[in-house]
């Protein structure tokens, strides 16, 4: 049976006191009628983590940090540990974000590290990929999708690789209000699953696939009705409690 995650990605938005009340709200929206083959997660600024943390204590609803560091303590000025994560209740971590990437420059090899680490600690790694939309006009598509993968994913094979779950987030399509076709998103989440069986050696369908562009409440149904489509990781919709409710909601009609 299709199973489902739904992560909200919250960036550098909500106060304490706005995540609180964010938090709450989907609790409330979710505590009696959550599918069983249906997660959510929220992802807020990791200043928050522990206010939510304790909210979904006995809840269904799941909490992951935005990022983290791949040593689990030194000298590394403002980063957070993935035992402090842990320490918190976490269960995933966003690795790989296109942000990340073109902001702070963070390479596929810096992402490996902070993966592996992730999963040799039992954290989820949300590991994000995409293309930017000069390199889909370029024909470059499946060249940077497997490039991101093959390296984010060194040394991470057998068990470990039960602890991955990839995000695909074409570029063009984050914050920008564009979403790739149905067509589209299904043959890119298809081969993002044949090429991790063929160079880990594992079935196809192993590792979920997370569709993360621009994944709102008017588009949820028809994204996440994709065969290949396991759940999504949504940004602006998850800010607001109606409107992520609502995604989940579609999830949950899907199973269904």
């Amino acid at each position: 049976m299709k199973t489902m995650l739904i992560a909200g990605n919250w960036k550098m938005n909500t106060n304490i006191d706005e995540t609180e009340i964010l938090t709450s709200q989907i609790i409330d929206g979710i505590t009696n009628n959550l599918d069983p083959n249906v997660d959510v997660l929220i992802c807020p600024p990791s200043i928050n983590l522990s206010s939510a943390s304790k909210l979904i204590k006995d809840t269904r609803l799941r909490l992951g940090a935005q990022n983290c560091h791949y040593e689990q303590k030194g000298a590394y000025t403002g980063e957070t540990s993935i035992s402090m994560l842990t320490s918190l209740g976490c269960s995933h971590v966003i690795l790989g974000h296109s942000e990340r990437r073109s902001y702070f420059g963070e390479t596929n090899q810096f992402i490996n590290l902070k993966v592996k680490a992730a999963v040799q600690s039992n954290l989820f790694a949300i590991l994000c990929i995409g293309e930017t939309k000069d390199e889909r006009d370029n024909n470059k598509t499946w060249e940077v999708l497997e490039s991101q993968l093959f390296s984010c994913l060194i040394g991470i094979d057998g068990n470990l690789l039960e602890k991955v779950v990839i995000a695909y987030e074409p570029v063009w399509a984050i914050g920008t209000g564009l979403t790739a076709t149905n067509d589209q998103i299904q043959e890119a989440h298809a081969r993002i699953k044949n090429y991790i069986s063929e160079i880990k050696g594992i079935p196809g369908r192993t590792v979920p696939v997370l569709y993360g562009g621009s994944l709102n409440e008017k588009n949820a149904l028809e994204i996440l009705s994709i065969q290949d489509v396991n759940g999504g990781l949504i940004g602006g919709a998850s800010l607001t409690s109606n409107s992520f409710l609502s995604i989940i909601n579609s999830a949950q009609r899907v199973i269904n």
